[in-house]
């Protein structure tokens, strides 16, 4: 009972935070139905009086603050969307990612030294006062000596103590709310919100390792060390565990200072369209990007080098899916809609049951009113709205595979935003995902296909003479079954014994509950 109850207090607390300060006043989605708009009327009954002095920009990092790291992981994503929360509150959201109180230093000391098990002078010859805090770790400057005695300076990103037990109770809530829905709300059940929290609960995982995030850090540095103007920093591995991460460290400016950046006489509209063909040249090429590019985990260097931080959080997309996130954006791109309804089809995102044509229809509704039109004058809350409607009309269901990638496309594309608000997504996206499409689906694209089907047919070929064999004594063991029957042995015997024991022992305990229970009525009647 307690943990069924528990969970359900936090959400209710976390309710009552943001109603309290004042959270619900922000929530200016249109089209919003009857039933959510009365529900955030009702909860506005309950802001604090001092809210309506306090600026809008402040009252949801304030409570963001107060309820805990897994919402802190909100408020980030929602700083990258100013044209949903306003530029104010975006602005002031953006202190979450890498502005958070910095837990004591003493303590980032100590857990350095237990993760290693040695002095953390025997580490760092420096080990300075943290420089950024954010919702599971900080960030120390520290400097190591190099076996020729020269002093090199690194980062040190330090777990915050505690952070994976109150994550596990956050995500027990978030467990709780997905199951409510799915069994009182069937039409949600395609949005998969139980599977969603699955896949949040195994990135928080691998999120907390830092092990896992160097080795991330190595593979992309690998899949982009000829990448024009994008790179990461390398990795310290002797300096590194399970809760220390030790990595170059990285003199940049942040995109999060988007005045810092003009001064500095950086190109914004070149750097924004930087950030989008990075992310969309690792996804295609790679099947491998950063899936958190937020403000705070990207840096420009002097010579407008775009540096990426942080890779707690990683994506991955098989072949085929490279290919179908490649034609529906190529169909954007070209206004091909009935390709872009083609292709969800063939990746199974839309029921075989629908129309493809009233597809194309919807799809066109969405892409038409983008195009001719730079980010300025695009109404993202609208848009997000009437793709979603899109969705449920259509009977789609989430696909968990993706989910990573639709998370990091928004968060990237408002990135870019905040360095060029007149992007326009179609124009920068379209040489990178015109270049795969030549590369993978032209003459060239296909020969290697050919190549490739020909390497497996060879494989399959060298493997005949075993899958014979295994097929010889598959159907040997078939036809013994049929001749002699079905045989258990000794174990499968015990353990089907020991079960009909059980089961015999359970069901004679029912029997004279019941014969009690009969009783029992016939005395009262007698009496």
């Amino acid at each position: 009972m307690g943990f069924a109850v528990t969970p359900l207090l936090r959400l209710a607390r976390a309710g009552f935070v943001m109603a309290r300060e004042g959270v619900f006043g922000l929530a200016n989605l249109p089209d919003l139905p009857t039933g959510p708009r009365l529900a955030i009327r009702f909860a506005r009954l309950f802001e604090r009086g001092s809210v309506k002095s306090k600026s809008a920009d402040r009252r949801l990092s304030d409570a963001l603050n107060r309820l805990g790291p897994s919402y802190v992981k909100l408020g980030q994503f929602l700083a990258t969307r100013a044209d949903v929360v306003g530029k104010e509150a975006a602005k002031e959201l953006s202190a979450l990612q890498d502005q958070l109180p910095a837990f004591d230093h003493q303590a980032a000391r100590k857990v350095v030294e237990d993760q290693f098990g040695q002095p953390i002078e025997a580490l760092y010859v420096e080990f300075g006062e943290s420089v950024a805090a954010a919702s599971i770790a900080q960030v120390h400057p520290a400097k190591v000596r190099d076996k020729d005695g020269t002093l090199r300076e690194v980062a040190v990103k330090v777990l915050r103590p505690n952070v994976q037990r109150r994550f596990q109770r956050d995500l027990q809530s978030f467990y709780m709310v997905a199951r409510l829905v799915e069994r009182f709300h069937p039409p949600s059940r395609r949005l998969r919100p139980v599977a969603i929290v699955d896949t949040l609960a195994q990135s928080v995982a691998m999120e907390m390792d830092f092990r896992l995030e160097a080795a991330a850090l190595s593979e992309m540095g690998e899949n982009t060390v000829e990448d024009p103007g994008f790179r990461v920093p390398e990795v310290d591995w002797i300096r590194t565990a399970k809760s220390v991460l030790t990595m170059e460290w990285i003199a940049g400016r942040k995109l999060s200072d988007v005045e810092g950046l003009s001064e500095d006489g950086h190109d914004l509209v070149k750097l924004g369209d930087l950030v989008i063909q990075s992310f969309l040249r690792h996804t295609l090429r790679d099947g491998f990007f950063h899936a958190d590019m937020h403000q705070g985990n990207l840096f420009a260097e002097t010579d407008g080098t775009l540096v990426a931080v942080d890779f707690g959080i990683t994506g991955r997309l098989s072949p085929r899916e490279r290919r179908f996130l490649a034609e529906i954006l190529f169909g954007f791109i070209t206004r091909n809609y009935r390709r872009v309804a083609e292709v969800h089809f063939e990746a199974g995102y839309v029921p075989a049951h629908q129309d493809v044509d009233m597809f194309a229809q919807a799809i066109r509704a969405i892409g038409e009113p983008i195009h001719g039109h730079d980010a300025s004058e695009i109404s993202m809350a609208r848009l997000l709205t009437q793709l979603f409607e899109v969705t449920e009309i259509f009977e789609m269901r989430t696909q968990t595979q993706l989910i990573m990638l639709q998370k990091t496309m928004v968060v990237v594309e408002g990135v870019a935003r905040t360095l060029n608000p007149h992007l326009d997504m179609w124009k920068t996206a379209e040489p990178v995902v015109g270049d795969w499409i030549k590369d993978n689906l032209g003459p060239v694209g296909k020969m290697r296909d050919a190549g490739s089907a020909l390497g497996s047919m060879l494989r399959i070929a060298n493997d005949l003479p075993i899958f014979a064999d295994r097929i010889g004594r598959m159907s040997a063991e078939m036809e013994s079954m049929v001749q002699k029957g079905l045989r258990f042995d000794i174990d499968t015997a015990k353990e089907i014994a020991r079960e009909q024991s059980r089961l015999a022992r359970s069901g004679r305990i029912a029997l004279w509950i019941l014969a009690l229970s009969f009783a029992a009525i016939a005395i009262k009647y007698v009496l």
